[in-house]
């Protein structure tokens, strides 16, 4: 893999370490109550959902058990503002970024290659 790859993985890790750290113990009425934590975890997410869709294909096919297609379609979501959003918003905090998360950590042991920043 490219140095590239390697640095968009560490930025995939550190943005959603930063959501789950953002979201621990809030409720779904408490987060979305809460503008500064809600406008911060929702630029955290951009930030995901435009790695992934920037992650070389041939990563992705290393890492099948990474939902990107959930990362993709949360992407879409981005454009609405009604319920929907709000609704894959959560998904995406309670469960896409920490399973993402775990399968970066298992191919970090796996595979540290992926994770190189050395050419």
């Amino acid at each position: 893999m490219t140095i590239v790859s390697g640095a968009m993985l560490g930025i995939l890790q550190e943005a959603g370490n930063s959501i789950l750290i953002m979201t621990e113990g809030l409720e779904y009425d408490e987060f979305f109550s809460s503008r500064i934590t809600q406008h911060e975890v929702l630029r955290q997410l951009q930030v995901m959902t435009d790695t992934t869709f920037n992650l070389p294909y041939e990563l992705k096919q290393r890492m099948l058990e990474i939902d990107w297609e959930a990362w993709s379609a949360l992407g879409m979501q981005f454009t609405k503002t009604d319920e929907s959003m709000q609704e894959a918003v959560w998904f995406a905090v309670r469960s896409l970024v920490p399973a993402t998360l775990l399968w970066l950590r298992v191919f970090h042991k796996s595979a540290p290659e992926i994770f190189s920043f050395v050419a």
